[in-house]
């Protein structure tokens, strides 16, 4: 491996929640797995992981008691991260019935580029996005 200072992938993209119990029912609910990984524990636990997507992209929720000093948590996160979904109404309305609430109501944004967001019952902001890059490169990696 190099050292090159440069972005390679997301690799973890970590939301923040008052109620870690609440935010695993939710969120396993909503995926339709458990957490692969929990810490310190299962029975206790202030970090826990999901693997999701083509890519298993690590989606983990952290207790909010854990936040960094500097950070400013009230209310709704700050960056949106986009997960790309076939069907952005469809999973908006899933996300809707779960609880979540409009953020960006499903907007055109050319052609086949569709978004949306939501923010979870913790205050974190979910994009989704159809994107026809993001089926592209899907595509290549699955002819390689």
């Amino acid at each position: 491996m190099t050292n090159t200072p440069t972005l390679r992938g997301m690799a973890n993209v970590s939301f923040w929640a008052e109620d870690l119990g609440a935010a695993k029912t939710w969120y396993s609910k909503l995926l339709g797995m458990e957490p692969y990984f929990q810490s310190p524990s299962p029975e206790n636990p202030a970090y826990i992981e999901y693997r999701i997507g083509d890519l298993q992209d690590e989606l983990g929720i952290i207790d909010k008691k854990y936040a960094p000093k500097a950070a400013t948590m009230t209310g709704t996160g700050g960056a949106t991260l986009y997960w790309h979904v076939d069907d952005v109404a469809g999973m908006l309305n899933k996300l809707e019935e779960l609880g979540a609430t409009l953020y960006e109501p499903l907007t055109e944004r050319g052609v086949d580029w569709i978004t949306a967001s939501v923010v979870d019952p913790f205050g974190n902001i979910i994009g989704l996005i159809h994107s026809p890059h993001y089926i592209e490169i899907w595509n290549s990696i699955q002819k390689s």
